[in-house]
């Protein structure tokens, strides 16, 4: 029962500052031209079921489920989305959405999408500031599971790897990334063995994380010699039932060194749910547990601990200029992965079930696997930011109802305008009444997606 109400709470705080955050940019930029808000409604569309009056705004909370609204004086055209048209109240010219310039409405409109990029980029920035930036190991391979793709590819411990897919002197993150987006299909790469080049093709094989393909290479950096030593242990894991404790040092696993926690996670994954044994070492004295991963929900096998040791020493402190920086690097890395899956899934590389489009069920199965895992705060504010982003661009594609279409709208006044026209009331509602037949068709389409996922 704990288990359900921390997924809810998560799923709400996700989703709801995420939207919150989105609408309130609306809500500050129309408050700072002075324009008077009708309504700002935190959850749903339609009727009012709940509120409060504070000044001229009703805060309150609507009857359709589907995100929320902010709903200014004198924009109708979605009326019919916010819960009837506005109340007779005189309201002076001023104050009024409609009669204000275009660039007014314009920036309104982009203070939604710019609010969600702001979060997006102040959640790294933050992190950044607060634990460092993580310190990305050299592409030299460390270790190569038995099986995997690197070996099939006939990688070797030792390899640096100089190229992949076209991108020179890749980091180790290139590496991870292109490997992840590109499951059962073939990636060229070049490597470096004693001095000597060598073209490669590698196929990451295809393993299933919360519903989709992710492409694993089998094979970790070498990060040197770090302490392993558990910082958290899960509830109930595999790990609290052996009776492993928060400060025991891991020396072995199955025999075998352990040199750092990288190692050691991809051991456990490959032994999978077979009984094994960890070396461990507690207030100076060697013992050995028993144990056995088990499968989480997500299809990796953990045995829940989470190494606070290697985690702080993998992480170097920065100051403002490197916290944008990463904050920067870390968004642009997401925006260019997700144009790199787009174009494969439009030239026919990839199917669109393959692309992982997630929509409600499959945000909320994401949200939930984060919320039960380890770390589980930092695991949030992450899915946050990827979240904020994503609802960031996709309101500024140029379809009714979003504010892309709000703005596209608003340019096509602007030419028309030109001619001595303008868009009659009755054109404006049966436009945002199609865009929103657009985006439930796609919401039923993404449904599809997710509920497939599970077969």
């Amino acid at each position: 029962m704990l288990d359900y109400l921390i997924i809810i709470a998560a799923v709400v705080f996700v989703l709801g500052v995420a939207i919150n955050i989105h609408e309130f940019g609306h809500f500050i930029v129309a408050k700072l031209f002075g324009m008077r808000v009708e309504a700002y409604s935190f959850f749903g569309l339609g009727p009012r079921v709940w509120g409060f009056k504070r000044g001229h705004t009703d805060y309150r909370i609507s009857a359709i489920p589907l995100g929320a609204y902010v709903k200014l004086y004198g924009d109708e055209a979605t009326a019919s989305l916010e819960g009837g048209e506005s109340e007779g109240e005189k309201v002076p010219e001023s104050e009024l959405y409609e009669l204000r310039p275009r660039w007014q409405k314009f920036l309104v409109m982009l203070g939604g999408p710019f609010m969600n990029i702001l979060l997006a980029l102040a959640i790294p920035f933050g992190a950044a500031l607060i634990y460092g930036v993580p310190s990305m190991p050299a592409p030299i391979v460390g270790m190569v599971s038995p099986g995997s793709a690197a070996e099939q590819a006939g990688i070797k411990p030792g390899d640096r790897i100089v190229g992949i897919d076209g991108v020179e002197n890749p980091t180790w993150e290139n590496v991870r990334d292109n490997a992840a987006i590109s499951p059962d299909r073939d990636v060229r790469m070049k490597i470096d063995r004693g001095g000597q080049q060598m073209n490669i093709t590698v196929r990451p094989k295809a393993e299933m994380f919360g519903g989709n393909a992710i492409g694993d290479l089998g094979m970790v950096p070498d990060i040197g010699v770090e302490p392993v030593q558990a910082g958290t242990i899960v509830e109930g894991s595999p790990a609290e039932s052996a009776g492993l404790q928060i400060g025991d040092k891991v020396i072995a696993y199955n025999g075998k060194s352990v040199r750092n926690s990288q190692e050691l996670t991809m051991q456990i994954r490959e032994n999978k749910d077979t009984p094994a044994k960890l070396t461990i070492e507690r207030n100076g004295e060697r013992k050995e547990i028993d144990l056995a991963a088990r499968q989480d929900s997500d299809g990796v096998y953990r045995i829940g601990v989470g190494f606070g040791a290697a985690a702080i020493t993998t992480r170097v402190p920065v100051g403002i200029g490197g916290a944008a920086t990463f904050a920067w690097e870390a968004n642009m890395r997401v925006l260019r992965l997700t144009g790199k899956v787009f174009g494969q899934m439009f030239s026919g590389e990839r199917s669109v079930k393959d692309a992982g489009i997630s929509g409600p069920v499959g945000i909320v199965r994401t949200i939930a696997n984060a919320a039960t895992g380890t770390d589980v705060v930092a695991s949030l504010f992450s899915l946050l930011a990827g979240i904020s982003l994503s609802l960031g661009i996709f309101n500024l594609l140029p379809i009714p109802l979003l504010d892309g279409g709000q703005i596209m709208v608003l340019g096509i006044e602007k030419v028309m305008s030109w001619f001595g026209r303008t868009l009659s009331m009755a054109v404006r509602e049966k436009i945002q009444m199609a865009g929103l037949g657009i985006i439930l068709l796609l919401m039923v389409f993404t449904l599809f997606l997710d509920i497939s996922r599970f077969f």
